[in-house]
């Protein structure tokens, strides 16, 4: 190369935020996130509810945004201690065997997922001896296997607790927080210590061959 070249930076890493609320309009904590999302270069939104009010996902479309993103984030209050349906529909239909996971499921092998949530109740209803009976990352196995199933790295989660009581100060700060860490990844310090996921192995006999006609 020669002196006084300067080297072209490298593209900015992209963020698909999978956003998935029922009712917007009744949301606290979520809806505020979504706002923040909206304004940061480099990351796409999309707003499950909005976008496919009759549960008809756009596979192609999807599979095509999930490839372009460095980062895939999950932005959902928690329901019965999971996703809303329509968010866990997008799994379903969009991570298919082949693409994302199993033999030449290479699709989203090497990118990051991060799980963005709220939950109704407080910190300490999770817990042994509260009503939820088990600390919150109990719940979380599902998660973290989806993003191994696909190859995928799983951040450490945020989420705050006790949405439907937070004051809107809480509510602004933990916005702040998602949008400088949405912004500045993949800078984030913790990160260095993650080791990298290789996807799980699924044989072609684990999976029901199709019947031809």
């Amino acid at each position: 190369m020669l002196a006084g070249m300067v080297e072209l930076a490298k593209p900015r890493p992209a963020a698909y935020v999978l956003a998935a609320h029922p009712n917007w309009r009744d949301s606290r904590v979520n809806r505020l996130l979504l706002e923040q999302a909206q304004g940061l270069p480099h990351v796409h939104v999309q707003d499950l509810y909005e976008r496919y009010p009759d549960y008809d996902i756009d596979v192609s479309r999807e599979q095509e945004a999930a490839r372009a993103a460095d980062l895939i984030v999950l932005l959902h209050p928690i329901q019965w201690y999971s996703m809303p349906p329509l968010m866990k529909l997008w799994l379903d239909d969009v991570l298919q065997y082949g693409w994302a996971y199993g033999p030449g499921g290479t699709a989203l092998q090497g990118k990051d997922l991060w799980l963005v949530a709220s939950t109704g109740g407080p910190e300490e209803s999770y817990h042994p001896q509260g009503y939820n009976r088990y600390f919150f990352d109990a719940f979380m196995p599902p998660y973290e296997q989806t993003a191994a199933l696909c190859g995928m790295r799983f951040l450490p989660p945020l989420v705050l607790h006790g949405a439907h009581r937070a004051s809107q100060a809480e509510l602004q700060q933990h916005a702040e927080v998602f949008r400088e860490r949405l912004g500045s990844y993949p800078a984030w310090p913790e990160l260095e210590e993650l080791d990298a996921c290789p996807a799980c192995e699924v044989p072609r006999t684990d999976r029901r061959q199709e019947q031809s006609s």
